[in-house]
């Protein structure tokens, strides 16, 4: 089960939950009126596991509509949103891409999630066009981005807000449930800013999000052990019972699936993202989004975007249907899944390149 806001036809927009090709209109059966799931994302988890509870008794027939008849939009006000790096295979073959001579890891990796701040306001939900952004590229050179790249990634979302720390083993009190996110990027456009800061106008043109969000309960079946982490972390990353999840997500284009990245394979869990993210007393609020950073495995076949999948356009990735592509153009169409045990599925999240304005 995972909710979401639909409208039909020039309705307005209301509270759904998707159960196999349905969609419950919470509100119509007397579960939960809203137009947001905000208001779900902030009453915690008592009411959360109660309203998931409610849904097994409704009359599918007067409560719910086909699933490919209703108009999905972005399910969320989102408050704060925040990108980690959590990747090691990802982190390393970006440092070798970039920095050939160095190490490609950063001295600090091993140490903290590494993040950075992007921005709430170009969240969009999936099945937004994306218009390819334009930014400076180099000294004296500005224009359009010649690499514009994807990157998959699991997002989460928070219900209950916190004034200070959250601990590893209060994850589940916070966090309302998982989404896809794929996190757009002009790769020229970051190369040349990100020294000294980071990522700024490279990411911040758009961050699409998929209309379905999974609550933390479903994805029982999907927790598995999480990497050996060495050295050990500090103290206030360490907990119990870690959140590494056991997803495996697919990424096409225009069809073509290019990569099979496993969540599993994530060095930082996202438990550890949410600590990292409070502990110095930075508040949570309800809607916040945090993602994990681009997904990716120890294989060609398992990297989450074009950047290690073309090595920087150094060897394009071939698609079945003859073309290859080193980054995306113009019409290109990214659609990245995810599922996970027992039937679990996340949904999609897709975007179509549009040409820079």
């Amino acid at each position: 089960m995972s909710y979401g806001v639909f409208s039909v036809g020039d309705g307005p927009r209301r509270l759904g939950a998707l159960a196999g090709d349905r969609v419950i209109d919470l509100s119509a059966a007397g579960i939960f009126a809203a137009t947001s799931l905000n208001p779900l994302l902030a009453a915690g988890p008592a009411v959360w596991h109660e309203v998931h509870g409610r849904l097994a008794g409704v009359d599918l027939e007067r409560h719910s509509h086909p699933a490919a008849t209703v108009r999905m939009h972005r399910p969320f006000d989102v408050a704060d949103y925040a990108d980690f790096y959590a990747s090691e295979h990802h982190a390393t073959n970006v440092g070798r891409i970039f920095r050939p001579e160095a190490p490609p890891l950063h001295p600090n990796w091993k140490h903290l999630p590494i993040g950075y701040h992007g921005r709430a306001g170009t969240v969009v939900v999936s099945g937004t066009d994306v218009r390819r952004p334009a930014g400076p590229l180099g000294p004296g050179e500005f224009g359009p981005t010649r690499k514009l790249d994807f990157e998959a990634e699991i997002g989460f979302v928070v219900g209950v807000p916190a004034g200070g720390p959250v601990r590893c083993d209060d994850f589940a009190e916070h966090v309302f449930g998982v989404c896809l996110v794929n996190d757009w990027s002009a790769r020229d456009v970051q190369r040349w800013e990100a020294t000294p800061l980071g990522p700024f106008l490279g990411k911040s043109f758009a961050t699409s999000i998929g209309a379905w969000v999974v609550p933390l309960h479903a994805l029982g079946a999907a927790r598995t052990a999480a990497p050996r982490q060495d050295p050990a972390p500090l103290p206030y990353l360490r907990g119990d019972r870690p959140w590494a999840l056991d997803l495996q997500i697919e990424i096409r284009i225009n069809g073509y699936v290019v990569s099979r990245p496993r969540f599993a394979d994530m060095y930082w869990t996202p438990d550890q993202m949410l600590a990292h993210l409070t502990v110095n007393g930075a508040a949570l609020r309800t809607g916040d989004l945090f993602a994990s950073g681009t997904v990716s495995g120890p294989s060609r076949d398992q990297r989450g975007c074009l950047l290690e999948l073309s090595w920087d356009g150094r060897d394009p990735l071939p698609l079945a249907d003859g073309e290859s592509r080193a980054y995306l153009e113009d019409g290109d169409t990214v659609t990245i899944s995810a599922a996970g045990p027992g039937g679990v599925s996340l949904g999609t999240v897709a975007g179509t390149v549009r040409p820079c304005a």
